[in-house]
C-alpha cells in the first residue's frame, strides 16, 4: 500500500517521500482513511509507530484538500493539537512542516519556559495548525491572544501522559472553548481505564485503532537486569558504558536532583554526559538534545516526564537507572530503541528495595527479565571508587563554601552573642575602672584571678543561680542571705526540693521595706572594688561580699530545728490571705494547726 492509494494530494506524497518514507506504517494505514471522512479517533500506538503522521498528513490534506491557501482571521486557530511536553510539542510541529514543505502551511508551537510575547506576535496573524501545551495557552487565552471559537479539529497527542501529569483539568477548561462541532483524535500509549472513561465524554461514535497491543514489548530489544547496591549504581553504569563501548545511552532516573548528580559524576568520570528534565531551561533542554544527536555528548540523562516525546533515531541503549513506579512506564521507556526495524537494549539497574517494582513489570510484559553481562565489574573495587568519589565532592562542596566567603575569614557562628556583650562590657570596665593602689595584685596572680572570675560568671550563667562563696561547706548553715541552693531570702516555695530563681513566688513587700542591694566583689577570688562587673548581676540581684559568709559550727539545736524543718517541709505550707510574712524566719514559725480547715489557700503574691 502506497501514500497516494490512501488518498494524500501529490504534495504530500512528495513530501513523505523526501522525508524517506516509501510506504504508511500499520497506524498510518487504518487511521488518515477515518480522518478524511471526518470520524473522530480513538489510537493506542506506542512510540515509533508512526502515529505523529497518522494525523499530521490527513489534516494537512484537509486543510489544503483544493491546494489553495485557505482563509485566516486574526487570532483564529483551524486545528489545535495539544501534548504535554514541550519536547513533544516541537517534534509534532515539525512533523507538520515536514509534510508541509511544498504547501503554504502556517503553524506555531507554544509553551512555557520561554518568551511569550513571540507567541503573541505569531497568535496575531491567525494560524492553520497551533501545537501547545496546556498551560501556556491557558495563559494566552486569559490575556485574549488566541481565538479558538474557529477549531474544526482537536488532536490530543500522548493523552495518557497528559492524564499522569495532571493536565486532566487544563484540557477540561481548553475544552470549554472550543466549538460543539469540531473532530476529535485521541492518541495514547494504551488504552487505559482512566483513557476509556475520558474518550467516552470527548469522542462521538470513535473509530477505536489499537495496532499494537497493551502493555507488549518490541521484541527485538535485549532485556537485561542488574541487581546491586543503590549507591554502587553509578559505578556500574561507568563501567557498562566504558566497557561495552556504548556510544548513545538514554539514561532514566526518578528525579531531576538524581539526574543532575548523575550526570555531573559521568561527566567528571571522563563520559560526556547531560540531564535533561523539566527545570532546565529550553534552551539548555534543546542544546542538550541537539548534542546527544549529534554524537557530542554521550549519555543524555532525563527524567520519564523530559524524555516524553524524544525522537531519536538509532538509539542503541535505554539504562533504566531506577525502575519507575508506574509499569506501563517501563514499556514507554525501552520503546525508545529498537525503532524502525533496528535492533536495540534496555538495561535496568535494579536495588533491593526495587525487586517487588521489578516482579510487577515481569507481569506486566509476561517475560523473565534475565541477568546480564557484568562485563568484570568488580563490587570490591566499586565500593572503593564510590567512596573516592564521595571524598571528592565533599572536598569540592567545601571549597565552594570556602571560596564564598568573605577576603577577611569569617569564624564559625557559633551561639556566643552573650558571652561576646560580656566580654565587652567587662573589657569597657577595665579600660574606665579607677585606679586603687589597694587593690593591685601581682602580676602573676592577675591572670589566674580574671579565669577564675570569668569561669564562676559562665558557670552562673549556665545554672540560672548565684554563685556560692568558694570553701563554703553546701551542707554548713549560715545566717546570711543567700540559701544552701543559692536563693535569695525573700524567695518562698510551699513545695519541698522546689528550686531556682523563678520557680516560687515572692513575699510582697513595700517599697520602703526594699533594701538594695550593692555588689562587691569577692576580694579573695581576685575582684575589684569600683563599677560592678556585669557578670555579677543574675536576674536583677547582684552577688553578696564574701565577707559576710562566717563559717560557725553547727549546734546540737541547729540539728534538732533543720531536722524539725526538713519533716515539717514534707507537706504544702497553707498561707492565708490576711497572713503573709515578709520574712522567712517569720514564715518557718508558723503552725499548720492555725490555718482553719475547709478554707482555701491563697496563693503567694496575689495583690488584693
Amino acid at each position: 500500500m502506497s501514500f497516494a492509494s490512501l488518498g494524500l494530494s501529490q504534495a504530500l506524497v512528495t513530501a513523505v517521500h523526501n522525508a524517506g518514507y516509501e510506504s504508511p506504517t500499520p497506524v498510518q494505514q487504518q487511521a488518515i482513511p477515518a480522518v478524511l471522512k471526518g470520524q473522530d479517533l480513538m489510537v493506542a500506538a506506542q512510540t515509533g509507530t508512526g502515529k505523529t503522521g497518522g494525523f499530521a498528513l490527513p489534516v494537512l490534506q484537509k486543510l489544503f484538500a483544493d491546494n489553495q491557501e485557505p482563509a485566516r482571521k486574526a487570532k483564529q486557530v483551524r486545528v489545535l493539537v495539544l501534548a504535554p511536553t514541550r519536547e513533544l510539542a516541537a517534534q509534532v510541529e515539525d512533523s507538520f512542516r515536514l509534510y508541509a514543505t511544498e504547501l503554504p502551511l502556517r503553524s506555531a508551537c507554544i509553551f512555557g519556559g520561554v518568551g511569550i510575547n513571540p507567541q503573541i506576535r505569531a497568535l496575531a496573524k491567525g494560524l492553520d495548525v497551533l501545537v501547545a501545551c496546556p498551560g501556556r495557552l491557558l495563559d494566552l487565552m486569559g490575556q485574549n491572544a488566541v481565538d479558538l471559537s474557529a477549531v474544526d479539529t482537536l488532536v490530543l497527542d500522548e493523552a495518557d501522559r497528559m492524564l499522569d501529569m495532571g493536565f486532566i483539568h487544563d484540557v477540561k477548561r481548553v475544552l470549554k472553548a472550543l466549538p460543539q462541532k469540531r473532530q476529535n483524535l485521541l492518541f495514547s500509549a494504551t488504552f487505559s481505564k482512566d483513557i476509556t472513561a475520558l474518550a467516552s465524554r470527548l469522542l462521538h461514535d470513535p473509530v477505536r485503532i489499537d495496532v499494537t497491543p497493551p502493555n507488549t514489548t518490541v521484541e527485538r530489544i535485549k532485556q537485561s537486569m542488574f541487581l546491586i547496591p543503590a549507591p554502587h549504581k553509578r559505578v556500574l553504569l561507568a563501567h557498562l558504558v566504558t566497557m561495552g563501548a556504548w556510544e548513545q545511552v538514554l539514561v532514566f532516573t526518578r528525579t531531576k536532583h538524581g539526574a543532575n548528580r548523575l550526570a555531573e559524576y559521568l561527566s567528571k568520570n571522563g563520559l560526556p554526559a547531560a540531564a535533561i528534565h523539566g527545570n532546565k531551561s529550553q534552551n539548555a533542554r534543546t542544546k542538550a538534545l541537539a548534542d546527544f544527536k549529534a554524537n557530542e555528548i554521550r549519555i543524555l540523562v532525563a527524567t520519564d516526564i523530559a524524555a516524553r516525546g524524544l525522537d531519536i533515531d538509532q538509539l542503541p541503549h535505554v539504562v533504566n537507572y531506577e525502575l519507575p513506579n508506574v509499569e506501563e512506564d517501563y514499556v514507554h521507556r525501552i520503546g525508545r530503541t529498537g525503532r524502525a526495524g533496528r535492533a536495540g537494549e534496555a538495561v535496568s539497574l535494579v536495588a533491593h528495595s526495587e525487586q517487588k517494582l521489578l516482579r510487577d513489570i515481569e507481569k506486566v510484559i509476561g517475560m523473565r527479565v534475565p541477568e546480564g553481562d557484568w562485563m568484570g565489574f568488580d563490587m570490591n573495587q566499586a565500593i572503593e571508587a564510590n567512596l573516592k568519589a564521595e571524598q571528592a565532592e565533599q572536598e569540592e562542596r567545601d571549597t565552594s563554601r570556602q571560596a564564598r566567603k568573605p577576603a577577611g575569614e569569617r569564624p564559625a557562628r557559633t551561639n556566643t552573642r552573650k558571652t561576646d556583650n560580656r566580654e565587652r562590657d567587662n573589657k569597657g570596665q577595665r579600660d574606665n575602672k579607677p585606679r586603687n593602689p589597694r587593690n593591685r595584685q601581682p602580676a602573676d596572680n592577675a591572670a589566674p584571678a580574671r579565669n577564675d572570675q570569668q569561669r564562676s560568671r559562665q558557670q552562673q550563667t549556665r545554672t540560672g543561680k548565684p554563685q556560692l562563696p568558694p570553701h563554703r561547706d553546701p551542707e554548713e548553715f549560715l545566717d546570711d542571705e543567700i540559701d544552701n541552693f543559692g536563693n535569695s531570702v525573700d524567695y518562698v516555695s510551699p513545695y519541698k526540693g522546689k528550686t531556682g530563681g523563678n520557680a516560687g513566688n515572692r513575699t510582697r513587700q513595700t517599697v520602703s521595706e526594699r533594701q538594695p542591694r550593692v555588689a562587691q566583689t569577692a576580694s579573695g577570688r581576685g575582684g575589684r572594688q569600683g563599677k560592678p562587673q556585669a557578670g555579677n548581676r543574675q536576674n536583677g540581684r547582684r552577688t553578696q561580699n564574701a565577707e559576710l559568709f562566717v563559717k560557725a559550727d553547727p549546734t546540737p539545736a541547729y540539728i534538732a530545728a533543720r531536722r524539725e524543718r526538713e519533716q515539717a517541709a514534707s507537706a504544702p505550707l497553707i498561707i492565708r490571705k490576711g497572713e503573709r510574712l515578709p520574712s522567712l524566719e517569720q514564715l518557718e514559725q508558723l503552725e499548720n494547726s492555725r490555718s482553719p480547715k475547709k478554707e482555701r489557700p491563697a496563693l503567694l503574691g496575689l495583690r488584693d
